[in-house]
Order: C-alpha cells, then structure tokens, then sequence
C-alpha cells in the first residue's frame, strides 16, 4: 500500500501552515516512499512477519506524514522515520510471543508422527521477497551482510532477543549505524547500548545456530544454479532417488503453520512416499525469498500448495522450508492464483 493511498490529502492530518512549513505534500510523500523498502527490512528483522512488517511501515508512515510539522530538522529525516519504525516495533511486541521455526520448537519428528492441525500464524517466522525488504547497494560485502541478515535462522534467533535489544543489534551489526546515533534514537545512553549490544551477541552466540548452509551472494553461482536446476527436475518428476542424491546427511524439512519436521533424507523421501504424495506432479515457479532461491509450488491440479525456500551448502540442499499459507503468501510474492502451465 503506498501512502497516498492510506493518507489522501488533508484527511491525513496535513494542514496547509504545515504545506508552508514543509516541503509539497507530493515531495514529502516521495521521499517517505524512497525509504519504505529499507523501513521493511528493518521492520521484518524486528518482528519476523512479512505482513506484520509491512503494517508497521506503514503506520510509521502515517504517523511521519502527521507530525512531519514537529520535525525540526535536528536529526536526518531517515534517523527520524527509524525512530518512529522502531517505537511502532516495540509497541507491537508488548505482550506477543516470539515468533519460531519449527526446529526451534521441538526435536525432529518421524514420518508416524501425526501432523496435526496447525498452530496460528502468529507463531511462525514467515518469509519474505528480497524485493520487499533489500534495497540495491553497491557495495558487495554489505549486499551478502543484508541477505544474510534475512536468513530464516537468523531472523528466529533474533526473535529471542528482548526487544530493544534486537533494535540495538541490527542497527549497530546490521545497519552499520554508531553508538551515539543508536542512543539518540532510542533515548539512552552510549554505555547502555553498549551494554545491549553485549547482552545481544552473548544470546546470538547460543541461539544462532547457522547450520550448514552457505554465506549469501547476489548472484548464484554456476555450481549452485546446476544444484537447483536439478532439483527442479527431480521434484517436478517425483523421482526421489535423484532426490535424496541432493540432500544434505542433515537436511531438514518444515512445514508451517505445522510443528512437525523431519531431518535427514531418509524421513525426508519417507514422508513425501506417505502424507506428502499429494505433491506428485507439483510445478515449481521461482521467486526469491529471505537472501535464499525460493519457489511457489503449485500441485498437479493447478492449486497453490507452498512457498519453497531452499537453503544449499556444499552442493547439497540443507533446508526445505515450505509455507503453506498460500492464500496470503502467493500474493506477496506476486504469483499466479493458478497454474495454467
């Protein structure tokens, strides 16, 4: 949603003194516009919900359009609209649970387990497309540092940080912004976020655990586009042994919103042979989620049945993180309703 379509004129509280004051309504809405994508990323580290990520941009947003005769020019306008991103943040995670991964829930499941009937969205780290959320840098090394910030593990051990702790932690690790700006937004003092920031990477240090997988690169490389390129064909033909020939010996399968998960190519081939045979016949559409090559997957009949993210290490598949919640998700990732072949 853009911001002319949530704040049209002046019903969005801007007066004509504040017309004086600022810039033109359609220059002010331009350059908050300019910063929506970055606001996202920082946003879904926050929260680990692209759709609650979203929201929140976009309340920050409104809130920065109604106030913007109180900026005073005293910060950047991008500090001032982090500011306002990151209360909007900490408000929404009063009293919320933190978001997980299945793994991070229980031990590996066996192909008997039963699946269940599924726990709430809000329980779960969900993807995002890189387009929402990274926005073009030149600089490689902090393009692989912003695809890797968006990790699905990564994002689940930031979701155990207390809050303002995570605002710390992707601001000065991720962000690259110093102590004193830090303090400044959030309205302490240099040695506190100092001390956050410790607090934070001690709690990384135990919960991150990175698994086998491979640092993120703008670009796949001719081994890595091979390796997809053949799962594709193994998948789309149900051919599992040309399957388990590219999984990782501790490769791993989700489901959201189910808790279960299996480990291991074994269960992994076991399971799709059993309660995951309805993906026989599946067409798999590339897109790009959370820094990784990702898929919708869509079944036989046409149906919308997942979102993919595939994670690789070493020339083998490690994770297969399939999303369920089509009906919301293909739409975020701009795919098709159905498959039409």
């Amino acid at each position: 949603m853009s911001l002319d379509a949530a704040v049209p004129g002046e019903a969005a509280g801007v007066t004509a003194a504040e017309g004086r004051q600022g810039p033109p309504q359609g220059e002010l809405a331009d350059r908050l516009e300019a910063r929506r994508t970055e606001l996202t990323g920082y946003c879904y580290r926050m929260l680990g919900s692209a759709f609650e990520a979203e929201d929140a941009v976009q309340e920050t947003m409104v809130r920065a359009w109604r106030s913007y005769d109180r900026f005073e020019g005293r910060a950047s306008l991008r500090s001032w609209l982090y500011r306002i991103a990151t209360n909007v943040c900490l408000d929404l995670l009063k009293g919320s649970q933190r978001r997980a991964r299945p793994m991070d829930l229980s031990s590996p499941s066996s192909v008997e387990t039963p699946v269940g009937t599924g726990l709430p969205e809000a329980t779960w780290i969900g993807p995002v497309p890189d387009g929402r959320v990274l926005t073009a840098v030149a600089d490689p090394a902090e393009t692989a540092v912003a695809r890797e910030s968006i990790r699905l593990a990564f994002i689940a051990a930031l979701q155990r940080l207390a809050p303002r702790q995570r605002a710390v932690l992707i601001l000065r690790e991720v962000l690259s912004w110093s102590a004193s700006e830090v303090a400044e937004l959030l309205g302490t003092s240099v040695a506190a976020v100092n001390s956050a920031l410790q607090r934070a990477r001690a709690t990384l240090a135990v919960s991150y655990d990175a698994g086998p997988a491979e640092p993120a690169q703008e670009a796949l490389d001719d081994e890595q586009k091979a390796l997809l390129k053949r799962y594709v064909d193994a998948f789309e033909r149900f051919d599992m042994d040309a399957l388990t020939a590219l999984l990782h010996e501790d490769s791993t399968l989700s489901m959201p919103p189910y808790e279960l998960w299996l480990r291991g190519p074994e269960d992994i081939v076991k399971w799709m042979l059993g309660p995951g045979i309805g993906c026989r016949g599946s067409h798999l559409v590339p897109v790009v989620a959370n820094g990784r090559p990702a898929f919708g997957q869509y079944r036989a009949d046409g149906e919308p049945w997942a979102i993919q993210v595939i994670e690789m290490a070493g020339g083998r598949i490690t994770g297969l993180n399939q999303f369920l919640d089509t009906e919301r998700l293909f739409p975020l990732f701009g795919l098709e309703p159905r498959y039409e072949g």
